[in-house]
C-alpha cells in the first residue's frame, strides 16, 4: 500500500512514518522543499513529492497513484481550513481510496481557531465517498518537551493558564501507531475516534509528578500570556494571536477529555502515560548529561 503523508518530518506527525514502516506501507512524503525531501528521505521515507497545501494543483500530482493519505493540519495557520479542504479534494481527484485526518478532540470548540477549523474538513472527508478515519487526539504529551529546558535549568513548568486548571493528555506515538493501524487495515475504517490517556491533570499535579521522577523540584507557574510569549519567542501573527484565544480558554475551563476507553481498545494494551512519559525525558537527560 502506498501513502501520501503529510508532515513526514514533522515533530509530532513524523511519529507516524516509522509505524507505517513498521506495516510494511511504501510512504510519499509531502514536503515543501529539496532540503525537506532530503531530510524525509533520510527518516525513512520512500519517494518524495514537493508540494503546498495552499497550491492545489501540487496536492493532486503528489496523491497521484496512491492507496492511501494521512493528512495532519498546522494548527493556527490562518487558512487552515481551506489547506484540510484542499487535500482532501487532491486525494478525491486522484482516485485515493482511504484517508485517515488527525485532527483535534472536541472540534466544536468553535471559540478555538485550531478546532473549529478541523470542523469543515472532517464533513469533507464524510462527503468524499473515500474510506475515512478521523483521529480526534486531544493535547500531545510531546508538547510539554517545548517547556523541558526551563524544567530541567531553572525548575519550573510555565504555561499562560491557571495551574489549577485540568487538562487531557495523550502521547502521540499512541496516536500514530492508531493512525498507521487505520492506513494498513480495515479495523478502524468508517470511524471517528476520540484519542486520550486516562484521566485529568493539573500543573501542580504534574510538576509533584517530575518533581519525584527528576529528584530536584519544580514549580509550577501561570505567567502572563505576553511574558510566556515573548520568552518562547513567539511572533505576533496568527499563531500567536490562536494560542491567546486558546489559553484564555483554558484558564476558564481547563480542556476536558481524560476517557481512554477508545484508545485502549484500538491499542489492545493501555496507551502510554504521563508518568512514563517524564521517566523517559528523564532517562534522555541523564544520558545527555
Amino acid at each position: 500500500m502506498k501513502i501520501l503523508m503529510v508532515g513526514a518530518t514533522g515533530q509530532y506527525a513524523g511519529l507516524v512514518l516509522p509505524e507505517l514502516k513498521k506495516r510494511g506501507a511504501v510512504v510519499r512524503a509531502l514536503v515543501r522543499n529539496e532540503e525537506s525531501a532530503r531530510v524525509a528521505s533520510e527518516l525513512g521515507a520512500d519517494e518524495t513529492a514537493i508540494g503546498n497545501l495552499e497550491d492545489a494543483s501540487t496536492l493532486s500530482a503528489a496523491a497521484a497513484g496512491t492507496d492511501g493519505v494521512f493528512h495532519i493540519n498546522p494548527a493556527f495557520a490562518p487558512n487552515e481550513a481551506d489547506m484540510g479542504l484542499a487535500m482532501v479534494k487532491a486525494a478525491e481527484d486522484a482516485g485515493v481510496t482511504k484517508f485517515v485526518f488527525s485532527g483535534v478532540i472536541h472540534p466544536s470548540l468553535s471559540k478555538l481557531s485550531n478546532h473549529a477549523a478541523k470542523l469543515p474538513v472532517e464533513e469533507a472527508i464524510y462527503e468524499s465517498g473515500m474510506i475515512f478515519t478521523v483521529l480526534q487526539p486531544t493535547m500531545f504529551m510531546q508538547t510539554i518537551e517545548n517547556g523541558w529546558e526551563e524544567v530541567i535549568n531553572e525548575g519550573k513548568f510555565s504555561l499562560p493558564y491557571s495551574k489549577q486548571m485540568r487538562v487531557s493528555y495523550v502521547d502521540y506515538r499512541d496516536v500514530a501507531e492508531v493512525a498507521a493501524l487505520a492506513l494498513t487495515s480495515d479495523k478502524l475504517d468508517y470511524g471517528t475516534y476520540e484519542l486520550s490517556a486516562p484521566g485529568m491533570i493539573n500543573r501542580i499535579e504534574l510538576t509533584l509528578m517530575m518533581t519525584k521522577i527528576l529528584g530536584h523540584a519544580v514549580e509550577a507557574c501561570d505567567p502572563s500570556f505576553e511574558d510566556w510569549a515573548d520568552k518562547s519567542r513567539i511572533p505576533a501573527g496568527p499563531l500567536r494571536d490562536g494560542l491567546k484565544r486558546m489559553y484564555i480558554d483554558y484558564d476558564e475551563f481547563g480542556f476536558p477529555g481524560g476517557n481512554s476507553v477508545v484508545l485502549e481498545a484500538i491499542l489492545g494494551r493501555e496507551p502510554r502515560s504521563l508518568q512514563e512519559f517524564f521517566l523517559e525525558l528523564a532517562q534522555r537527560e541523564r544520558a545527555a548529561a
